[in-house]
């Protein structure tokens, strides 16, 4: 079977790349698949994790993130000159290879690529969910762009042979589509070191941007008893836009002797294990892979309940705690919980490692050779 990933890029450390890489993995280790992914924005950047080799990496050359920076107007006319011509080589490039199946990870070819017709069946894969465009609250054109793109949204899934969404939450969003389909996120496989619960070390990790909100994550660790925080250390690891603005906050809360923001590491199990619980202040997400592979790593998770994702895989007070989204408050008194209650870390860690067998590798990729082999058939 031939598979083609389309993806914007893979050299950023995040969640996104992890689940591909392991994919891709899992495909290459049981034979019989011939596998590429195409990228639009890889620059000539070596991806940050390393694929198996023979899985075929093609870059387009297109840039969308070049007009980033771009006034929202400007940012129009470059959009389509490069959305053209896209299509003309990720048509090129489809006819050329003859694959079974394409899945977009929901980068710009969404739009176009279900009218490609190279024989391939098309699947949409959705890592956020269905109001990933309007959790920004954004007023103006800006606004007016957003919720236009979600209602474009709503026609473009229609369109693909299959239509993956990660959680049941986000599948009630987008109501009865005949090609609607549930498939989470795989628990990664992890080292025999797990979590440490009685380490006095919280991590978070993330793309250092609006959506993980980490913001209200140093607020959060800001409220806490000092002593907490004289014998706690909080650990932010990531990269993005927000750094600077992240390190500044810390010193204003005046919370840089116990608060840090590291760069990512390719060894993030090894920080895991000297960790004891995660926290996560996202505004939004499709399925928290870190919150996932934490648990797996027998770390309790901490995390607003924001959509989507928790509600699925916490179970309130008995492998992690939920707090109401947007309630910091709350959220520094759920981590004041845990940093005071070694047993109850210790009973919660326990129930967190499950989370490998809900969520096993087996399982899940399991469902997605079925769904290939289904749309084939």
């Amino acid at each position: 079977m031939k598979i083609i990933y389309c993806m914007a890029s893979v050299y950023n450390p995040g969640g996104m790349e992890r689940v591909l890489l392991n994919k891709v993995r899992y495909l290459s280790e049981q034979g019989g698949y011939e596998l590429a992914i195409v990228t639009t924005d890889q620059g000539g950047r070596p991806p940050f994790y390393a694929f198996p080799e023979g899985v075929q990496m093609v870059d387009l050359d297109i840039n969308y993130t070049e007009d980033l920076r771009k006034h929202p107007l400007a940012r129009i006319p470059s959009f389509l000159r490069r959305r053209r011509l896209h299509r003309k080589r990720l048509t090129a490039f489809l006819m050329a290879w003859k694959a079974d199946i394409v899945v977009s990870l929901y980068p710009s070819e969404s739009s176009f690529i279900p009218s490609i017709r190279d024989g391939s069946k098309k699947v949409l894969e959705l890592h956020f969910n269905k109001f990933f465009r309007l959790q920004y609250g954004r007023s103006g054109l800006l606004g007016q762009i957003d919720r236009f793109r979600t209602w474009q949204d709503e026609r473009i899934v229609r369109r693909f042979d299959r239509f993956v969404v990660l959680t049941h939450e986000d599948a009630s969003y987008w109501g009865a589509l005949p090609n609607l389909q549930v498939i989470p996120n795989a628990a990664l496989r992890v080292p025999e070191t797990i979590g440490n619960p009685h380490s006095h070390r919280v991590i978070a990790v993330g793309r250092l941007d609006y959506q993980k909100g980490f913001d209200r994550l140093v607020k959060a660790w800001a409220l806490l008893p000092k002593d907490l925080r004289d014998d706690w250390r909080l650990d932010i690891f990531g990269q993005g836009e927000w750094e600077v603005m992240l390190r500044e906050l810390i010193k204003k809360k005046r919370v840089e002797e116990s608060a840090r923001v590291n760069p990512p590491t390719k060894e993030i199990f090894r920080e895991y294990a000297a960790s004891s619980f995660l926290v996560m202040s996202s505004h939004y997400e499709g399925f928290p892979m870190v919150l996932l592979e934490a648990m797996a790593c027998g770390l309790p998770g901490v995390c607003f309940t924001f959509p989507c994702g928790p509600g699925d895989i916490i179970r309130d007070g008995e492998n992690g705690l939920l707090v109401p989204e947007g309630d910091i408050p709350a959220l520094s008194s759920a981590m004041a919980r845990l940093m005071r209650d070694p047993s109850l870390r210790e009973r919660m860690s326990a129930k967190a490692r499950e989370i490998v067998d809900v969520y096993s590798e087996e399982k899940v990729m399991q469902q997605w050779i079925q769904c290939f082999q289904r749309l084939l058939q």
